[in-house]
């Protein structure tokens, strides 16, 4: 039974998000303040969380602070952040700080559940049973043990961006969609939204490229999307 921390000032929102998940089937802890929720991630239970449901919005520590300190305990965690607006420097900067997806408020809880179950599918092994690609310039992706070195430096990486590299090097040269990646990475089913795609490459290129600002892995083919390299 999957194990959730869910986030949000809100009582109201809270409480209707934690009926929700727990008809589901899920396994609910709550916190009402970004601090309260870190102390309860490094307490014995903190173990046991699967995936963070995280309000940007949130009283003393802000959401950003709050993704930005889990991400510095774990990689491994998806993190779902809540908006209460659209906002693109909002969405940007919440992805930016290592949140996997985002919704924002009011979300129905079909949406909610099924952005959960898609970060957990991320989350678990993604079942290639390659060896280790040949070393890219220096970049050796394990596909059997989902790790990432650079020149023998290992790299730690979110689900969503091993998901992200993972698809992108397994046909060096060819040419992904924005749309293409954020349904096979993130489940997504609707289409237009590049700012989780964007963003996750951004971050990404941040980790593996040299300079990031001219990167030789992840290639941008403008007007059709991302391609691996080095070509």
């Amino acid at each position: 039974m999957p194990h959730v921390l869910l986030i949000e000032d809100d009582v109201s929102v809270r409480d209707g998000m934690e009926l929700v998940l727990r008809r589901h089937g899920y396994d609910v802890d709550t916190a009402a303040t970004g601090e309260a929720a870190l102390a309860l991630l490094d307490g014995p239970g903190g173990g046991k969380v699967e995936l963070a449901v995280l309000d940007l919005m949130l009283p003393g520590m802000d959401g950003f602070e709050v993704c930005r300190r889990i991400r510095a305990r774990t990689t491994a965690m998806p993190v779902i952040m809540l908006t209460a607006r659209g906002d693109d420097s909002d969405i940007v900067t919440g992805l930016e700080a290592g949140a996997d997806d985002y919704v924002v408020k009011p979300v129905t809880a079909p949406v909610l559940e099924a952005r959960i179950r898609a970060a957990l599918r991320r989350a678990e092994p993604s079942g290639q049973a390659r060896k280790a690609d040949p070393g890219f310039a220096g970049l050796v992706i394990d596909r059997a043990a989902l790790t990432v070195t650079k020149r023998g430096v290992p790299i730690a990486l979110p689900p969503s961006e091993l998901r992200l590299l993972l698809e992108l090097s397994a046909s060096p040269g060819r040419v992904l969609s924005r749309e293409q990646l954020l349904e096979s990475i993130w489940d997504h089913t609707f289409l237009g939204d590049s700012r989780l795609v964007d963003a996750a490459v951004g971050r990404l290129r941040a980790k593996i490229e040299d300079v990031p600002a001219k990167p030789r892995y992840i290639q941008t083919v403008r007007g059709f999307g991302y391609r691996f390299g080095p070509l």
